[in-house]
């Protein structure tokens, strides 16, 4: 077979690929026929063409495919191995945008399996579990060996990244999950247990919890918890990494054995050395100094309780969970809409404080930095982190003259637009401007970017 007919037929299975995907009907017959031809001439299986039948389906038929449904090694070759790949590549593809997709209703079993696609699909572009559907707690998870980097696309004719496909799959779950019947499914435990708890999931069911009851709403519990634990273990080790004391040289060192600077204990005893004797004649003893100065500090956390707002309000919640574990700490968190909820008891409770917020309703910025400012007792002592898009319900010249008067005072004011690894982040561009301008650039970027902002005023 030549390079030409090659590239003629990997055309016709991209071609078939989009029409089904898209659902154009010109041509299907002709493409599907010329496919399952292409499928016969490679001696691959005709059920590779179905576009809904699933991974875990056909690896069970054909187990012997399993281990070509590896892409981390792609080249530019013109010959029957490329072809075989654009197949496979065509049958991962509609498996996670393809038919199934787009269906008016959307089943808790259908949702699972396009979650286990989804999986495949990770696996076999070499990136981690779930790389490709969470909003990433760090800086972004890291592709394994052989995984995308950078920008590089999925080869074969496609030319796209990983974070173009977090961005697209991010969004059709979260589509998805709109068109299940979510308070059905969460009435069957069965069902539910096949829910992967995710940001999407989580949002939903934020919404949705005032209409649960019941079984539902303890399943709705259920995975908002599991999803609030598995992100709070990865976010506390980022702070625990973080975020350390500076050594308090105005306290002298304790003088127990776990403290003695042993090396330097010598070397400033070296002028005793008896050469006949072969000893050290120790006159002085030196300690480590291990005291941390720690200044008592509060952090005032103000987040947009909006549902634009929803994934910086649940990783932000978390984190001030954390930040009130820490000593010296004293934290204070505040949710708003049109009106103020003090969450401050239940800041140590995550899950707790996101039970008790409302997403929706308008957004009444300057009245939630008001009612935080009675909370400042000595502002260099402080810190307001203000989460919002800083579309404000009010005057923003208002609410600008506030911010400036909370910064004059001698509070350590952030302002944070958004807090995930997606990099898309709608914010008010008047205030990015001024804030801007008064030094104050408004924040988006990973939790771990957030936390390393935190560390400079907690560690002063």
């Amino acid at each position: 077979m030549n390079q030409s007919e090659l590239l003629n037929r990997r055309q016709v299975l991209y071609w078939r690929m989009l029409s089904t995907m898209f659902g154009y009907d010109q041509q299907a017959e002709n493409l599907e026929a010329m496919s399952q031809q292409i499928a016969s001439d490679l001696e691959l299986p005709e059920s590779i063409l179905h576009p809904t039948l699933s991974l875990d389906q056909l690896f069970q038929r054909y187990p012997e495919l399993e281990p070509e449904f590896n892409l981390t090694e792609l080249d530019d070759r013109h010959d029957e191995t490329t072809l075989r790949r654009s197949l496979i590549i065509s049958k991962l593809m509609l498996n996670v945008f393809g038919p199934q997709t787009q269906k008016r209703l959307i089943s808790a079993a259908e949702f699972a399996q396009w979650l286990k696609d989804v999986g495949h699909l990770e696996r076999c572009l070499g990136l981690q579990p779930g790389a490709l559907r969470q909003s990433q707690p760090g800086q972004g998870q890291a592709s394994q060996p052989g995984g995308l980097q950078g920008g590089q696309g999925i080869g074969s004719g496609f030319n796209f990244s990983e974070e173009d496909l977090r961005h697209v799959i991010q969004g059709l779950e979260k589509d998805l999950i709109k068109r299940m019947a979510l308070r059905e499914v969460l009435q069957d435990n069965r069902l539910a247990a096949q829910i992967t708890p995710s940001m999407a999931v989580v949002e939903q069911l934020l919404r949705d919890k005032s209409h649960l009851s019941g079984n539902a709403l303890n399943n709705a519990k259920r995975l908002i918890k599991q999803y609030v634990d598995e992100l709070a273990d990865v976010l506390r080790l980022q702070v625990m990494q973080a975020v350390s004391a500076k050594i308090d040289r105005s306290v002298p060192p304790k003088r127990v054995f776990r403290n003695l600077d042993l090396k330097r204990t010598i070397w400033r005893n070296l002028t005793n050395w008896n050469p006949k004797e072969g000893r050290l004649y120790v006159d002085r003893l030196y300690y480590r100094q291990t005291a941390k100065k720690r200044t008592p500090m509060r952090m005032i956390v103000v987040v947009d309780q909006s549902g634009s707002m929803v994934d910086a309000m649940v990783q932000c919640t978390i984190l001030a969970s954390i930040f009130a574990g820490l000593p010296h700490v004293d934290m204070h968190l505040i949710a708003f809409d049109t009106r103020m909820l003090d969450l401050t008891p239940w800041v140590h409770d995550p899950f707790e404080v996101l039970l008790r917020t409302q997403l929706g309703g308008g957004t009444s910025i300057n009245e939630a930095l008001q009612f935080a400012s009675e909370k400042i007792l000595e502002p260099r002592k402080t810190a307001v982190v203000l989460i919002t898009d800083f579309y404000e319900g009010g005057s923003q010249q208002v609410l600008l003259d506030s911010i400036k008067a909370m910064i004059e005072s001698g509070v350590h004011f952030i302002p944070v637009g958004a807090v995930t690894s997606s990099g898309y982040f709608s914010v008010n561009d008047w205030f990015r401007t001024k804030l801007k301008e008064m030094g104050r650039p408004i924040f988006a970027g990973s939790p771990k970017k957030l936390i390393e902002q935190i560390k400079h005023f907690i560690t002063l």
